[in-house]
């Protein structure tokens, strides 16, 4: 819950449920130019690498055939002496530590403790930033990153393997928490619907570059080390990243807030004139000002609040349990694997720029039923579909989630009141992670029924159709600041 601290209030707006034009920040210097465009890019160096370590799993453990000599059986269990089929790829974590017929689950397992590293990484790395600041903690997050993905190229079992991996999930959970929140502390709420869905883009262009890196190191040593290497680009955040001054202000760090705010003053080719006075009569102001902070528990405290906070963390659930289960699905599926990847990632980045007009034209509900049940309706057909119809059928599935995955962060916003909105958001984040944590399990039930991982992944968002309903159009409304309003709010007896 400490991830957002702070955060939530600047992107929404002050307390009175408006946005901020007078907010110190926007005032020295403006909504967005120069220096937020440039820090974006900059940013952007960490959703890519982000996209390489969590669908990493689709070609660290591929499909592997496997001839077991003893038997002289083809897949066949139980087996102690397998000949793998190494044409595609001649080294995986299945082929290196035997991940067959008893130990099969051991690879699902593996993304699961990756996916528990996300979660337990995006809270520690969270509070780490709130009480020591953004730069250290995300340049922390990325030397980590490269240390473990380098580090378990080189390892001898299984088990030290799936502990470096969960490591590279902390420090995945750290990056992807940081790098929003710097973004977030230097740009205005105007932007907050386009900037929503573009800072996924990277994330998407990572999944497209991901397959062809594999296609080049197939070894899935030589693939980790690939793929840790571009993290060491992220060290140029030692010299080109700043401290946020947002996050100095509310430390009362006057000075260092002061010198840095002149510096994109001037870049932005603002005024930096008054910097220093408008800085110092906001530390005074606001060192009378008393904020008072709801809890998670006030969310359950009344029915409205109640109803809508667990139908919003099933939304998150569902559209991070579809997504990473479905991209690793794809993978799965009858055809070439470097093709199937690259072009549902290329899909899935038309639909994350697609999800912008769609903001800007449609309700976040009638998004969200939307794409709710295109995703569940195609991932039935991919139940019994075969070649280019099931490939079609689970990008639409990836696509459809991942436009659900952009809404439901805005939707989250404008839904809660000030008081909770952090807690709001974070315990629908935790309740993301829980579902691309159960992912991993689902592929696994295409050996009991080749129809049935479809099928299990179809029925979560049928559900989520169902759950939506109950949830308000959020689209234009004026942000509630207290509990009292935040109950009320979106009823029929406040609706003019």
């Amino acid at each position: 819950m400490f991830i957002f601290s702070n955060l939530y209030e600047y992107i929404w707006g002050t307390a009175q449920g408006k946005d901020k034009p007078q907010d110190l920040i926007l005032q020295i210097t403006g909504s967005f130019g120069k220096y937020q465009l440039w820090l974006f890019v900059l940013l952007c160096l960490t959703k890519i690498t982000i996209a390489f370590h969590q669908l990493a799993i689709i070609f660290l453990a591929p499909p592997t055939q496997f001839f077991c000599v003893s038997t002289q059986t083809l897949n066949g269990c139980p087996c102690d002496d397998p000949i793998y089929d190494t044409r595609i790829f001649p080294r995986t974590i299945i082929t290196e530590f035997n991940l067959i017929c008893k130990k099969k689950w051991l690879t699902s397992f593996s993304q699961l403790a990756f996916q528990a590293g996300t979660l337990v990484g995006s809270m520690f790395f969270g509070m780490v930033a709130d009480k020591f600041g953004r730069r250290m903690p995300l340049i922390g997050a990325c030397i980590l990153q490269f240390v473990c993905a380098f580090g378990s190229a080189f390892l001898p079992t299984f088990e030290l393997f799936t502990l470096f991996r969960f490591g590279i999930g902390i420090s995945v959970g750290g990056t992807m928490v940081i790098s929003f929140v710097i973004l977030m502390e230097f740009i205005g709420p105007a932007h907050r619907e386009i900037l929503s869905a573009l800072y996924q883009a990277p994330f998407n262009v990572g999944c497209i570059v991901l397959p062809w890196v594999a296609y080049y190191y197939r070894d899935f040593k030589n693939l980790q080390i690939a793929l840790s290497t571009p993290t060491l680009l992220c060290l140029i955040y030692f010299y080109s990243l700043p401290e946020t001054p947002r996050w100095l202000i509310a430390k009362h760090k006057t000075e260092r807030a002061i010198i840095i705010l002149q510096h994109v003053a001037k870049v932005n080719g603002r005024p930096v004139e008054n910097v220093r006075a408008m800085v110092e009569v906001h530390q005074l102001a606001a060192s009378r000002q008393k904020v008072n902070q709801g809890t998670t528990a006030d969310l359950f405290r009344t029915p409205n609040l109640r109803k809508r906070i667990l139908a919003m963390a099933f939304n998150w659930l569902t559209c991070s349990y579809c997504f990473y289960g479905v991209s690793q699905y794809v993978g799965q599926l009858s055809g070439d694997i470097f093709i199937n990847v690259t072009s549902s990632s290329a899909v899935v980045l038309c639909g994350t720029l697609l999800s912008i007009p769609m903001m800007k034209m449609m309700g976040r509900k009638t998004i969200l039923l939307t794409c709710h049940f295109i995703c569940s309706t195609c991932l039935f057909i991919l139940a019994f579909a075969e070649g280019v119809l099931s490939v079609f059928c689970a990008t639409v599935g990836v696509v459809t989630s991942f436009i659900v995955f952009v809404v439901v962060y805005l939707m989250c916003g404008e839904l809660f009141p000030t008081v909770v909105r952090n807690c709001a958001v974070g315990l629908s984040s935790m309740s993301a992670r829980i579902g691309s944590m159960v992912a991993p399990f689902v592929l696994d039930l295409k050996d009991i029924h080749p129809s049935l991982t479809a099928i299990t992944f179809a029925v979560i968002p049928l559900i989520a159709f169902f759950v939506t309903l109950l949830l308000p159009e959020t689209k234009g409304c004026e942000l509630t600041a207290t509990l009292e309003e935040g109950e009320k709010a979106f009823t029929t007896s406040t609706k003019k």
